[in-house]
């Protein structure tokens, strides 16, 4: 069963999340003209955070549920799954990163102590920016096809090949990827794990623009890198069953959906407020309906991550259930820009930021924007696979 309302110990836990929030959360955290180069985020704004990420790690609140030995605050799931929420509904960020949401509870399944006690305090501390080297240019939906090669010399593997739509690779100090380490093996069983510092000799990172004209996304080569072996996470040639417990971890967030439901606010807000001539609310039943509906939707996401959640109260880790979260949520997104953008009719296309129309020209920037998010962390038709035969059961096609 699906807990869906606090018991007392939780209430008092959430008002507790909320005063702490209401004394240090960070003030217009976006106030500033976006950069380019940090793929939208202002100078000033990223100043803004570092007071916020000093409060939560006082607190042991960037990884709530996380041992204490390891800086954590040792709560509960359910106490960790609060506070995640709460800072979503502010708009706020735990501060924590690919380090923090993924491959912190991967090393803690299948980590060794050594390499515990080398990350898992510095990635709270925000000592290291993780990013992580997935997608290839020939395999993206059909990752287990990756060709990156990490070839065992001695204590060392050497790495060649290349990833693509690295996400803030350019800014990163170490990476976590998979490398295929057996190629004669089936494809599922021969890839590795591996861990290691960007600034490792052969590593080379070119950033790339995206649709909305961000930097976010890289392409890393791979020439003759030297990775320790004993920077391997998990066993030799399992590392695709590693890469799917963290990758579970990525679909079944909880702020994905809270945060649907605070663009929806932000989008009647819009409405209610911008001058009748440039939106369609007022004289559009259909635009109204079309709200609705993803009013409706963005609370069934929520109980998508409420699912997640008590799953893992059971000390599970979802799987199925993860990918339905995501393709659901990620699909929503694109629902949610399109609304959006119809919202101003013509003027929802216009792209500058310098002018008042749309959203400042987010409206037009949101729909590009949206236009990865149901390929990102695995296509909807990889989603609906799995879906079909780990949660249904459904003979492989």
């Amino acid at each position: 069963m699906v807990e869906l309302k606090d018991d007392a110990v939780q209430a008092a836990f959430r008002e507790t999340v909320r005063s702490f929030i209401d004394t240090n959360s960070p003030k217009n955290k976006t106030d500033g003209e976006a950069d380019p180069e940090e793929s939208g985020w202002s100078k000033e704004a990223r100043a803004k955070t570092k007071d916020w990420r000093s409060a939560l790690v006082e607190n042991g609140w960037i990884a709530p549920a996380w041992p204490k030995e390891y800086g954590g605050a040792g709560l509960s799931i359910n106490e960790q799954f609060i506070l995640n929420e709460e800072l979503a509904e502010n708009g706020l960020s735990n501060e924590g990163g690919f380090g923090v949401m993924m491959l912190g509870p991967t090393l803690m399944i299948h980590g060794s102590e050594e390499q515990k006690a080398e990350h898992l305090p510095k990635i709270l501390k925000g000592d290291v920016i993780w990013c992580q080297g997935w997608s290839e240019p020939g395999s993206g939906s059909d990752l287990a096809s990756l060709q990156t090669r990490a070839v065992r010399d001695g204590d060392e593997y050497v790495l060649n090949g290349q990833k693509i739509w690295t996400t803030g690779a350019q800014h990163a100090n170490w990476m976590y990827m998979l490398a295929r380490t057996d190629a004669d093996a089936p494809k599922h069983r021969g890839i590795s794990m591996l861990m290691f510092p960007m600034e490792s000799n052969g590593v080379s990172v070119r950033p790339l623009v995206n649709m909305a004209d961000f930097k976010g996304f890289n392409e890393v080569f791979f020439e003759d890198v030297r990775v320790p072996v004993e920077n391997r996470l998990g066993e030799e040639n399992r590392g695709w069953y590693v890469g799917m417990t963290l990758t579970d971890y990525e679909r079944s967030g909880i702020g994905n959906s809270v945060g649907t439901q605070r663009r929806l606010e932000g989008l009647l807000k819009a409405a209610r407020t911008t001058d009748s001539n440039q939106t369609v609310m007022n004289n559009s039943t259909t635009w109204r309906l079309s709200y609705a509906d993803r009013w409706v939707e963005a609370d069934i996401a929520r109980l998508f991550s409420y699912n997640n959640n008590t799953i893992q109260v059971r000390n599970m880790v979802p799987n199925h259930e993860a990918s339905m979260s995501k393709l659901f949520t990620t699909e929503l997104s694109q629902k949610i820009a399109a609304t959006t953008i119809k919202l101003f009719g013509l003027y929802g296309t216009l792209w500058d930021y310098d002018r008042p129309e749309a959203l400042k020209g987010r409206a037009a920037g949101g729909y590009l924007s949206a236009v990865s998010a149901t390929i990102a962390g695995g296509t909807s038709e990889i989603q609906r696979n799995i879906i079909a035969t780990r949660g249904l059961g459904l003979p492989r096609g």
